[in-house]
């Protein structure tokens, strides 16, 4: 792949961001904003993990013009060839199936990996891309527990590629321009943000073990995780839901606003959080919790909030989720699309600003095709023309933090105390015994 600096390109993908506040959004499919582009430089693509959000993603890229994605790579032979099969009707021509990323890696043809397996792959996988010379999209969360967000950081610095972190609200058109007014002092001083997920979530039962399905590698599945029994209600998705490869729904959708929240309140780490909750809905095998509240405090006086409702999808400000800064005078909503609102201090409307795309942030495949492929292509300009991405990894690996530091303090049952120059627990080892994980022997990664 050359990596043209053109200019063309550049004004091209600044022309396709901001020309969108207008309206013309809700017209226009994933495929024709590649169009926009017209870049001639071919970016070659592998998707690793392509089930459900994983095939949304890798299909978005497949649609931008300046893209070929020449690898599906899932464990999950079905998925795998699923995936290969919409791609080849979109590019007319098929990517190759491989089901292990290593081997995918050792291919000079890939420019870029797009990380979308399971959570506790996201780091490993990230790392052993920028290792191999390659360019990385990864999904959020950016990493399973602290220690991976910190290696992921030292190998993008390391290796000098780009990475970009799928928090992709960092390039919706109306987010931006809502956060722009906010830092422009809108409503004040912001010196509070309250952040949310609502859903519906079903029982996941007791789960049996049972012989692994002949469509599924399960060891390289688990990867870097250490060794459990194959049980039949943890693939494909309530793996979420298990300490062992997931995060919890604090991660695995509170990054989103918690993201917008520590951009809008302009905070890198906090000096303390705490967090309240646990498995209050169902009683069965689910571990992280369903109902929680967490709650992280900043040396500016400022604090953020984040209430996730797995399992009672009662809505706030009328939405799923959202981001409702507070300030000296008057509130900020980012609703769950690309659109907000300001209010004064008699809670009087303002200013509203709307978009009519239809986005449904509990879709856990495809919230908003269109908007996303828009980060797609910051990530591409990223590539050639060498700016830095709107969710570079350092700053996504602080807004992953405040998070972790949730489910820690989660765990252990108190409080944590920050040393909010870095972000480090201070004075408490057993907290600390959370920072890193165990690995599957010979699995640990290493920059």
């Amino acid at each position: 792949m050359k990596n043209s600096r053109r200019t063309f390109v550049k004004k091209a993908i600044a022309g396709a961001t901001f020309a969108t506040v207008g309206g013309m959004l809700p017209g226009m499919s994933a495929k024709s904003y590649g169009k926009i582009i017209g870049a001639n430089d071919r970016i070659n693509a592998a998707s690793m993990g392509v089930v459900s959000r994983g095939h949304a993603v890798g299909t978005n890229f497949a649609s931008q013009k300046q893209c070929d994605v020449i690898y599906s790579c899932d464990v999950d032979i079905r998925a795998a060839e699923k995936f290969a099969g919409s791609v080849n009707e979109i590019q007319g021509r098929r990517p190759k199936i491989e089901k292990d990323v290593r081997k995918v890696l050792e291919d000079k043809d890939v420019d870029a990996l797009i990380v979308t397996a399971p959570d506790h792959w996201h780091a490993p996988a990230a790392i052993l891309g920028l290792k191999a010379g390659k360019h990385v999209y990864v999904e959020k969360p950016c990493a399973h527990n602290p220690h991976e967000g910190e290696l992921l950081m030292q190998a993008q610095k390391k290796y000098n590629k780009v990475v970009q972190v799928g928090n992709q609200r960092r390039s919706w058109p109306n987010v931006i321009k809502g956060i722009e007014e906010l830092h422009n002092g809108v409503i004040g001083r912001p010196y509070m943000a309250k952040t949310w997920y609502a859903n519906n979530r079903s029982p996941i039962g007791n789960g049996k073990q049972v012989p692994v399905p002949e469509w599924l590698d399960y060891e390289l599945w688990q990867g870097p995780a250490p060794r459990e029994a194959y049980r039949d209600n943890l693939i494909h998705y309530n793996w979420h839901w298990f300490w062992n490869w997931g995060t919890g729904e604090a991660l695995n959708n509170g990054t989103h606003m918690v993201d917008l929240a520590r951009w809008g309140l302009q905070v890198d780490y906090p000096n303390k959080v705490n967090s309240s909750g646990g498995r209050y809905r169902y009683d069965d095998d689910w571990q992280t919790p369903d109902t929680q509240i967490i709650n992280m405090e900043f040396d500016n006086k400022s604090m953020i909030t984040w209430e996730g409702r797995s399992c009672n999808g009662k809505q706030i400000e009328k939405g799923s989720v959202g981001t409702l800064f507070y300030g000296e005078d008057g509130s900020l909503l980012i609703e769950g699309g690309n659109s907000y609102k300001i209010f004064n201090l008699k809670n009087e409307l303002v200013k509203e600003v709307t978009n009519d795309m239809v986005i449904d942030p509990t879709n856990r495949s495809n919230p908003a095709q269109a908007l996303d492929a828009l980060h797609i292509q910051n990530f591409f300009d990223g590539i050639t023309n060498g700016i830095e991405v709107r969710s570079e990894i350092v700053g996504a690996h602080q807004s992953t933090l405040l998070l972790q530091l949730g489910n820690i303090s989660q765990r252990i049952g108190r409080t944590l105390h920050v040393d909010s120059s870095n972000g480090n627990i201070k004075y408490d080892p057993k907290a600390m015994e959370l920072w890193k994980r165990e690995y599957e022997p010979g699995w640990e990664p290493t920059v």
